[in-house]
C-alpha cells in the first residue's frame, strides 16, 4: 500500500504546524491584536525573517539538493522587491499628487496628474517623465505578474544559455554573481528607470490604507509571508520527495552518470533554477514592503554570498536546516547591529559587535564547514538517532561511491 505525501514526509506537517503556532503567538501578543507584548517593528523584524526563510529554502532546492551554488538568487529576491515596490510607490505617489491638486481652481487632467507623479518620484535624480517600465505600475494585478515573469524569464534565459553550454562548480557560481553585480551595477545608474541609488522608498504605506496602523498592516504582511514560507515548504518538500527529486539528487552526486542512465539533465537543472527564482522573487516581494525601501545595494553579490552561509550553517540539503539557519542568523544578526549586544571593554580596545558581526558570521561558517558540515540541522539526528548506513563490501557500481553490498542488505 502507498503511503500518502505527508506520511513519507512528516517534517512538513510539523513544520506547518509549528510556523501556524508561531503566527498566532505573534499575532495574540502584537499590540494590533493582543496585549501588546510584542512591539510593531520586532513584528516587522519576525515577518521579515519569515521571507528570508523562504528565500533560504529556494537555496537549499537549487544547492543542496541540486548541487548548483547560485550566488545570484538575491538577484530574483530584490527583482521581486522592484516589481511590487512600483506599484506601491506609484499609487502613493498618485494619491498625494491628486490630494494636492484637488485644491485647484479646475480639477487636474490625466495628464497634470501623471506629470505631477513623475515629477516627485523622478525628481531627485533630475527626471520628471514616467519611464516606459513603469507603464504598468498603476496595475496591482499586472505587477505581482511581473513579481513572478520577470525574475522566473531571467533565470530562464539565463539558466539555458549556462546549462546548455555545460557550464558547472565554481565557473557557474562566478557567472550567478556576475549576472547579479551587472543587475546592481545597472540599477545604480539614474537612467535605468528606478531612481538610481535612491531605490524605492515609502514601501510600507500601503495605497488607500492611510487610515489603517503600521501595527495591524504589520500583522497582515506576517500572515502572508507566514503562508508564502509554508506553501514554500510544501512546494520544496514535494519536489524533492518524488522521483523527480531523487533525479536532481543524482545530479548533485554524479552528473556524468545521471547524464549516462539517459536524463537530460539540463532540463532538469532548469526547471530547478527557475522555479527557485520565483520562489526567491516571491519572497523579495513579501519582504521589501516590510523594510519600507529596496535601493541596489540590495542586489550585491556580498547578499547572496551571506544566503549561502545562512543555508550552510542551518545544513544544505535540509530544508528545515535552511530554515533554521535563515532564521537564526537573522535573528542573531539583528542582535547585533541593533546595538542591543553589550560592547565588551578590553582595555586597550573595546569590541562593538556592529562592527565585528561580519566576522563573527565569517567564522562561524568556516566552523560549521570544517567541525559540523551537517550543520544546525544536524542536531536533529541526534533526537531521531538518525545514522548514516555502514558502508562496507564490495561495491554494487562503476566507482567508490555507490551503493555497497552491507547497504544492499540493509
Amino acid at each position: 500500500m502507498q503511503r500518502s505525501f505527508f506520511m513519507r514526509n512528516p517534517s512538513v506537517l510539523i513544520f506547518i504546524g509549528l510556523l501556524a503556532l508561531f503566527t498566532l503567538l505573534v499575532t495574540v501578543f502584537s499590540e494590533a491584536f493582543g496585549v501588546g507584548v510584542i512591539s510593531t517593528s520586532l513584528v516587522k523584524t519576525l515577518g521579515k525573517t519569515l521571507c528570508l526563510c523562504l528565500i533560504a529554502i529556494a537555496m537549499d532546492l537549487v544547492w543542496g539538493y541540486c548541487g548548483i551554488l547560485s550566488l545570484g538568487h538575491f538577484a530574483f529576491f530584490g527583482l521581486g522587491g522592484y516589481m511590487i515596490g512600483m506599484w506601491l510607490m506609484y499609487e502613493r505617489t498618485k494619491a498625494i499628487v491628486v490630494s494636492s491638486l484637488a485644491e485647484a481652481p479646475l480639477p487636474p487632467t490625466a495628464d497634470e496628474i501623471r506629470d505631477g507623479i513623475g515629477t516627485q518620484i523622478f525628481g531627485v535624480v533630475g527626471g520628471a517623465e514616467i519611464p516606459p517600465i513603469w507603464f504598468f505600475a498603476d496595475s496591482l494585478f499586472a505587477q505581482l505578474v511581473l513579481v513572478v515573469t520577470i525574475p522566473g524569464l531571467l533565470a530562464l534565459i539565463f539558466g539555458w544559455l549556462a546549462f546548455r553550454s555545460r557550464v558547472t562548480g565554481v565557473y557557474l557560481s562566478i557567472l550567478t554573481q556576475a549576472m547579479t553585480l551587472a543587475l546592481a551595477l545597472y540599477l545604480f545608474q539614474n537612467d535605468s528607470g528606478l531612481r538610481g541609488n535612491n531605490g524605492l522608498s515609502g514601501l510600507q504605506n500601503l495605497p488607500g490604507l492611510d487610515d489603517v496602523p503600521q501595527a495591524t498592516i504589520s500583522i497582515w504582511f506576517l500572515w502572508a509571508s507566514a503562508f508564502a514560507l509554508g506553501l514554500g515548504y510544501l512546494v520544496a518538500a514535494w519536489v524533492v520527495g518524488g522521483k523527480f527529486g531523487s533525479v536532481v539528487r543524482g545530479i548533485r552526486d554524479d552528473e556524468a552518470r545521471v547524464r549516462f542512465l539517459g536524463y537530460h539533465v539540463e532540463s532538469y537543472k532548469l526547471v530547478v533554477f527557475t522555479l527557485t527564482a520565483i520562489i526567491a522573487a516571491i519572497a523579495g516581494a513579501l519582504y521589501y514592503p516590510q523594510a519600507g525601501i529596496i535601493n541596489p545595494a540590495e542586489i550585491a553579490p556580498i547578499a547572496s554570498i551571506y544566503l549561502a552561509v545562512w543555508v550552510a550553517i542551518g545544513g544544505r540539503g535540509r530544508l528545515y536546516g535552511a530554515v533554521i539557519g535563515a532564521a537564526f542568523v537573522s535573528l542573531v544578526s539583528t542582535w547585533f547591529t541593533g546595538g542591543q549586544a553589550p560592547d565588551i571593554p578590553l582595555g586597550f580596545y573595546t569590541i562593538q559587535w556592529v562592527d565585528w558581526w561580519l566576522v563573527l558570521l565569517g567564522l562561524s561558517f568556516v566552523l560549521v564547514t570544517l567541525l559540523a558540515p551537517q550543520g544546525i540541522g544536524g542536531l536533529f539526528d541526534l533526537f531521531t538517532n538518525r545514522k548514516t548506513p555502514e558502508r562496507g563490501g564490495a561495491d554494487l557500481g562503476p566507482d567508490a561511491g555507490s551503493l555497497q553490498e552491507k547497504e544492499a542488505e540493509q
